[in-house]
């Protein structure tokens, strides 16, 4: 399904291809996929932002939109002071065609702007949200669930079993990492985002930015969208960093970038010498469009 976009780069409005959201139906998330709602991807911030305006267009039918989002704020003090955190001004085209600064907010700011709307169009992301917030409870009860629910999504998508094996293993593996990173002090996520991109930058020679692109991504998840060559050198240079960061017991973020960096490094010369034996580069750029194609271990 194409999603309709404005594109800072080029100054005009792209379709780009978009995988559906599972646990909604795409009639119950049109409004997403309709080119009226004006959308900009924030390259920097990585996050879609929405027109507020349009939103409550599509889902209130109301004859004055902006009044509605008054009206909306009188009615929920709790959003109305905490605006400013979740309304940004963004540029998109207006009506008449010129770029103007538009209020705009990321998917988190939309669903928390469609809870206080009633209507019935919202209803269906009301129950969604419900219903995601017992999954989180329950998988904090049994992590077993998250799990289980991770492998059927992976199933679901087409990923072969031999991937997804392979991403599972993966994801005890950096859940070890990050526990360690923990252990040295690392607290804060913007923290955890750059160590991870110090770490990639340092095994494939890409930033997470970098990487992306060269894959066609945007906001999916990198590591859902790597083969199995990428996913084992990911995997190395992970469990690297978690050695060394026992072994040398770091303090702080400059501490446990050098051990994330040290670790990262073992990983690219594994990849490093691979690409040269075999005659060519394992950064891969498929993704998951087609799933079947990122196992490669069945390679002849």
């Amino acid at each position: 399904m194409l999603f309709y976009v404005y594109d800072e780069n080029t100054s005009s409005t792209v379709p780009v291809e978009v995988s559906d959201i599972p646990e909604l139906s795409e009639q119950e998330l049109e409004f997403i996929y309709d080119d009226k709602v004006r959308k900009v991807w924030h390259s920097q911030e990585e996050e879609w932002y929405f027109s507020i305006i349009d939103v409550i267009d599509v889902l209130t039918d109301s004859s004055d939109p902006k009044q509605y989002v008054k009206k909306l704020r009188s009615r929920d003090p709790e959003l109305s002071a905490n605006w400013g955190t979740i309304c940004t001004p963004i540029q998109m085209i207006a009506a008449d065609g010129k770029m103007r600064k538009i209020q705009a907010t990321n998917t988190h700011g939309l669903l928390r702007i469609i809870q206080s709307i009633p209507s019935k169009k919202a209803e269906p992301f009301k129950q969604w949200l419900a219903m995601v917030g017992k999954q989180r409870l329950d998988e904090e009860v049994d992590p077993q669930i998250a799990i289980d629910r991770a492998i059927e999504s992976y199933r679901n998508k087409g990923y072969s079993e031999e991937w997804i094996a392979q991403r599972m293993r993966g994801i005890e593996i950096r859940k070890d990492m990050t526990n360690e990173w923990r252990r040295a002090g690392i607290t804060d996520s913007r923290q955890y985002a750059s160590l991870t991109n110090i770490l990639t930058a340092a095994w494939s020679g890409k930033t997470v930015k970098e990487y992306k692109k060269f894959k066609g991504l945007k906001k999916e998840n990198l590591r859902d969208n790597m083969t199995n060559t990428e996913l084992v050198l990911n995997a190395l240079a992970e469990i690297s960093t978690t050695e060394i960061s026992k072994a040398t017991n770091p303090q702080g973020i400059t501490e446990a970038t050098d051990a994330t960096i040290q670790g990262g490094n073992i990983a690219r010369n594994a990849r490093e010498s691979l690409e040269k034996q075999i005659g060519r580069s394992i950064l891969s750029p498929l993704n998951s469009n087609t799933p079947k194609l990122l196992d490669d271990s069945k390679e002849k």
